[in-house]
């Protein structure tokens, strides 16, 4: 509050406080309590306004809560002392009075002193445990001895050294991954560059290692560009083109595009899309991007003579896709990590499987940007991974991802 709204709020207490004395008493006592007030009040708030305007000064805590009852407690004493005099009571009875007033003032200092020192253990504690956490400590210890606001602050506080050593564990599996996935292509090339530059080397293992060398550079452009693409959607980085997307349309497009590649496995592709099934509203090349992630996820682990269906449904004010395979499935323990950055599930000998394991992860960015969710839905057999997106009907803007 300002100093202004302080003079306002002391002055118009002092008026209906003084008007209740005159009521009771006649205007004299209701005109000297008027002139009480107002000295005593003007002089209580500016000398807490003069606290708080130095507050940067006084130091700690423990000593800005001790001069702030030490301000309520002189201005009872002279507010006692002053009445007294006015009021024409007693010498007896104002002695009296002081004296009740300091002995109160008293218990109360050290009463504040007490829980001001409750409140700078609390605090003290808090310090420790971020001094600790900035000098690379990630267990969350931080405690205090009440249920308040503090209390709050350090759950926050332990929630958030939690979620800051989760992300330092996914920072060091994420480098350790990509460190993996560039070095084996990195020393491939080396070794076949080496290879090309050795004159006994005839022409024909030449060009054959040329090629080879061609696939690496290949796969390493496209382990760099899904890196950059997931970044960049991770940061909402991305120019979306936002328009009515018929998923009908594109799903039925995108099982086309993706037919071949399923006979060329002997795998079975089937589409199953309603007809008068909403339109969404997203960018239908990235949206696409996510089909063919899951088609061809599910294209590479599933064994001849499988299938691999393709629906879409409406869900309420959602529309439904779903691509479901017939392979060997998801472990259990690997279900909720899928769609995690270079996760691949199984040992570690599944890095040897094609794929950087980004697919799923770009996927949830692309979904969940467009206001949607992606999961994995339970199934006997196989995997199914569905993913949601918001109506067009009803969804008329875009929100981009923080």
């Amino acid at each position: 509050m300002s100093a202004r709204g302080s003079a306002l709020l002391v002055l118009g207490a002092a008026i209906a406080l003084a008007g209740v004395v005159a009521l009771a008493y006649g205007a004299r006592d209701g005109a000297i309590t008027l002139v009480l007030l107002s000295a005593l009040g003007g002089a209580g708030m500016l000398g807490a306004h003069l606290l708080v305007a130095r507050r940067g000064r006084l130091g700690s805590l423990r000593r800005q809560f001790a001069l702030g009852v030490a301000v309520a407690v002189g201005q009872l004493v002279v507010a006692v002392a002053a009445g007294a005099a006015l009021m024409f009571v007693s010498r007896h009875d104002a002695v009296f009075g002081v004296v009740l007033v300091a002995f109160a003032g008293l218990v109360a200092v050290r009463a504040a002193t007490l829980l001001a020192a409750g409140v700078m253990d609390d605090i003290d504690g808090l310090r420790a445990t971020l001094v600790a956490v900035g000098d690379g400590a990630r267990e969350p210890t931080a405690r205090t001895g009440s249920q308040d606001e503090l209390a709050e602050l350090a759950r926050a506080a332990n929630a958030a050294i939690v979620k800051l050593g989760g992300a330092e564990r996914a920072q060091r599996s994420l480098i350790a991954a990509v460190s993996h996935d560039l070095r084996t292509p990195i020393t491939s090339l080396k070794l076949l560059a080496e290879a090309v530059d050795d004159d006994i080397v005839d022409e024909a293992t030449r060009r054959r290692y040329l090629r080879q060398m061609s696939t690496h550079i290949t796969a390493l452009s496209a382990l760099i560009d899904d890196l950059f693409e997931l970044s960049r959607l991770e940061a909402g980085e991305i120019a979306w083109s936002m328009e009515q997307v018929r998923l009908d349309a594109l799903v039925e497009e995108t099982v086309d595009a993706m037919r071949p590649q399923a006979e060329a496995k002997g795998i079975a592709m089937t589409a199953a899309v309603p007809a008068g099934l909403l339109p969404a509203r997203g960018d239908p090349e990235k949206l696409q991007r996510v089909l063919f992630n899951l088609i061809q996820n599910a294209i590479r682990h599933t064994p001849a003579d499988g299938s691999v269906s393709v629906l879409a449904e409406p869900a309420g004010d959602h529309v439904l896709v779903e691509v479901a395979d017939t392979g060997a499935g998801i472990a259990e323990h690997d279900r909720t990590r899928v769609f995690e950055p270079f996760f691949r599930g199984g040992s570690e000998a599944a890095r040897t499987r094609n794929g950087a394991g980004l697919g799923l992860a770009i996927s949830r960015a692309i979904v969940e940007a467009h206001g949607g969710r992606i999961w994995l839905e339970d199934s006997a057999g196989g995997t199914r991974v569905r993913f949601s997106l918001p109506s067009s009907s009803l969804r008329k803007d875009f929100v981009r991802p923080s």
